[in-house]
């Protein structure tokens, strides 16, 4: 039986060098001469296959590097480290620029660089041939834009609607790509200096006696407007009620009223108000209160007590009885 029988202890092997392997924790009978055989071949084959796999999957991570590299090579990338190699003043202001997000957002070679740029390698090739590289700085306004959003356009939509992009003033015109002092929106210089430099016609009205609080560092230019574009009529900021840019800070006036003046939903704010600045009180368009109501109530019929010059009179401004001009819960004449 001892003959006829092995215990699971029992090794076997086909050549006295080669490395034993022990079988699982069964009895071997003679009853079944071909399970040995069997069974010993099942054991080769798992060897076998298990080193083919390895190196397989190690061939497969280094032909997947070497693709790689071949890709970068075949496209012309040469890689920001090389980029920084000839522009280290450039290069210093990457390491907090958002712009180096790009890096986690995209794989492979030229993440950041050449993102924008373009493909490097004529441009090394040809000893730093301008010609041969992407410059927004010297590149056409529709083409620096467009190279823009091809990234921002889902936070721009509307910039080539903008008197910004019909003017021909390219996102370069206000933003340093590269970084600076500015470390969020990479802008030029501060508001409202920024937007200074081409409105200087608006400037004045800062300065005036009565004004926004803009010089000041209380409010700022994109409080009201959006640089990048809307719809809307100087780059205003767009909302359901256009009032709202303004009553988002002078709440009082915003209502909902019983009793809503007209002309606040129709011209709105601006039809009584300059919202920059004003040698007025109030930062209303004219000096005389009863002038101003008169562009659009002129004098009431004889009979009333407006005939008796009440509504001219500088004395009785409108606003004496007239109080609540915005609107009123209590009287349609906006009476106390």
């Amino acid at each position: 039986m001892q003959d006829a029988t092995r215990s699971s202890k029992a090794v076997f092997s086909t050549h006295r060098n080669e490395p034993q392997v022990q079988l699982p924790n069964f009895v071997v009978s003679s009853r079944w001469p071909g399970l040995h055989a069997c069974l010993m071949l099942m054991v080769t084959a798992g060897i076998f296959w298990a080193a083919a796999a390895g190196a397989q999957a190690a061939k497969s991570v280094a032909g997947a590097k070497g693709t790689q590299a071949e890709e970068a090579a075949a496209t012309g990338f040469v890689g920001a480290e090389t980029c920084a190699g000839c522009h280290a003043e450039v290069a210093k202001w990457f390491a907090d620029n958002p712009h180096t997000k790009m890096a986690l957002m995209h794989g492979g070679t030229g993440v950041t660089c050449e993102n924008c740029h373009g493909a490097g390698g004529q441009h090394v090739a040809g000893g730093g041939d301008v010609t041969k590289i992407f410059n927004p700085a010297n590149a056409p306004a529709k083409d620096v834009d467009a190279k823009c959003l091809g990234c921002h356009a889902g936070a721009h939509p509307n910039f080539d609607h903008s008197p910004h992009a019909k003017a021909g003033v390219s996102c370069v015109g206000c933003h340093n790509v590269h970084g600076g002092s500015d470390k969020e929106q990479l802008l030029k210089a501060a508001e409202p200096a920024l937007c200074f430099q081409c409105h200087s016609d608006v400037k004045p009205a800062f300065s005036m006696p009565f004004h926004h609080k803009v010089n000041e560092g209380l409010v700022q230019c994109s409080d009201c407007h959006d640089v990048h574009g809307t719809f809307g009529n100087n780059n205003l900021k767009a909302t359901a009620d256009q009032n709202a840019i303004c009553t988002k800070c002078h709440a009082e006036t915003r209502g909902p009223f019983v009793y809503e003046h007209a002309a606040v939903k129709a011209e709105g704010c601006l039809g009584c108000h300059s919202p920059h600045g004003s040698q007025n009180a109030r930062l209303l368009n004219m000096p005389n209160i009863n002038g101003l109501c008169n562009q659009c109530h002129s004098p009431v019929a004889a009979g009333t007590v407006h005939s008796m010059n009440a509504g001219s009179s500088e004395i009785t401004p409108c606003i004496s009885c007239h109080t609540f001009i915005h609107g009123s819960n209590v009287n349609p004449a906006f009476l106390r």
